[in-house]
């Protein structure tokens, strides 16, 4: 089956889904190649900054999708269906595992890079070292929510689906998420 387009960007998700329903790859693939990145870049910041592992949550939530995309009823976007699918296999990873730190590569993004000051590149990597800590004691739900919300964008009502909870219980894990880590970046002010 062949999608066709009328759109700038190609065709919409909910033609692609119809396509790759009926089994064509090549929908699929252009699933894979919209969301891929996105489903990557959390599940890599959800395990720790492992590539292996990220890319092994991500392969495993696109094998679910392709398996059960029969299921996906639309009441929510893909992408939000994706995220869900990408939490709900890195929790499965994580609790065969010990929690493990963040990267410094993921999170140097959040920090602009010093520009030919030493001392500043030393308060940078200093900065970085401290957020790394803070995001590491945060609960589960409370690094998911603020991953979801501060890195990937997404709204609440997306995040409570992505997470499977109530979206008020995704504002208090984000209330907590955030005072947590304001309490523990205070020196950074």
């Amino acid at each position: 089956m062949r999608v066709t387009s009328t759109a700038a960007d190609g065709p919409s998700d909910a033609a692609l889904v119809r396509a790759a329903r009926v089994g064509d790859e090549e929908a699929f693939q252009l699933l894979v190649d919209r969301h891929g990145p996105g489903m990557y870049r959390y599940a890599r910041r959800l395990v720790g900054g492992s590539d292996a592992d990220a890319a092994e949550v991500t392969q495993e939530a696109f094998i679910s999708a392709w398996r059960s995309l029969e299921t996906f009823a639309g009441r929510s976007s893909l992408r939000t269906w994706l995220f869900r699918l990408v939490h709900r296999r890195a929790v499965d990873l994580q609790r065969h595992r010990r929690p493990t730190p963040i990267d410094d590569d993921l999170l140097s993004r959040m920090v602009r890079p010093a520009q030919d000051n030493p001392l500043q590149h030393v308060l940078d990597a200093e900065l970085l070292t401290a957020l790394q800590a803070a995001l590491d004691e945060l609960p589960w739900h409370q690094r998911a929510a603020w991953l979801l919300r501060e890195v990937e964008g997404l709204s609440y009502d997306e995040i409570a689906e992505a997470l499977a909870l109530p979206v008020g219980s995704v504002r208090g894990h984000l209330h907590r998420g955030r005072r947590t880590l304001a309490e523990r970046m205070a020196r950074w002010r």
